[in-house]
């Protein structure tokens, strides 16, 4: 998978009103194909049909992909429906919502295995908040928020683990710095957070953040004598090792 992966993780942002545009654009050019075909994975929101019509305009009319959508709650596709649609795609968008129900939706049906594949191919895999924690080995999720009890708190959720790092979207829009930062001091592992309007790009194996916004940055964060120390990434045009991020220093 290290030969070919190539992934865009988004810490948030609204597609439908261009906010990340500049990280949009990026993900359609790294297919290599001029009208590439978007497979859109909208588990996380419940498959809500406003949640299509968004990316169907934003990657469909703006940036001139061949949309579709795999929708998996209601009547969900066989096995091989399902495998036949990811693997016949340049692009994978996943979009937010809840990232634990989203993944054991995606295990019961063996979507996971499935995106493995998509990934050893070197189909461009992305996705915002829940789209972008999933390709990660754990997440700092809200999806407890999704219970309707108001006395929630952010969990570690397990994902794919394509990348051995924990990630944190919207790290400055939703005040995540403090909860993060005790996540990783107690429970370690290299702690990537992203803001609104900032991505970690992958490719093969070595990385560099995205901004389409000149104030959205990103953070390495690790655990040292019990407390998590903070770095912010550099924002060079210029690739870095990946391993040096996911390095403990």
């Amino acid at each position: 998978m290290e030969t070919t992966r190539k992934i865009v993780a988004i810490g948030g942002g609204e597609i439908g009103m261009q906010e990340t545009a500049e990280i949009d654009k990026r993900i359609v050019e790294l297919t290599g194909k001029t009208r590439p075909k978007a497979l859109f994975i909208p588990t996380a929101s419940g498959d809500a049909p406003g949640y299509v019509e968004t990316f169907e305009a934003c990657y469909g009319k703006h940036y001139g992909c061949q949309t579709r959508t795999l929708t998996l709650i209601q009547n969900p596709p066989t096995f091989e429906e399902m495998s036949a649609l990811v693997l016949d795609s340049d692009l994978i968008y996943v979009g937010g919502g809840n990232t634990y129900r989203m993944m054991k939706i995606w295990r019961r049906l063996g979507l996971d295995t499935v995106l493995a594949e998509a990934a050893s191919r070197g189909i461009v895999l992305s996705g915002l908040s829940a789209g972008a924690i999933c390709w990660f080995k754990y997440g700092h999720s809200d999806s407890r928020s999704f219970s309707g009890n108001s006395e929630w708190n952010h969990i570690r959720v397990t994902g794919l683990g394509f990348v051995n790092a924990v990630y944190c979207p919207h790290y400055h829009f939703e005040k995540r710095e403090a909860g993060f930062s005790e996540m990783i001091g107690k429970r370690g592992g290299i702690g990537i957070a992203c803001d609104n309007n900032a991505a970690i790009e992958i490719v093969a194996d070595h990385y560099r953040v995205l901004t389409s916004n000149p104030k959205a940055k990103a953070y390495k964060l690790f655990k040292r004598d019990g407390h998590a120390v903070i770095s912010e990434l550099s924002q060079k045009k210029e690739y870095t090792s990946l391993a040096s991020l996911l390095q403990r220093k």
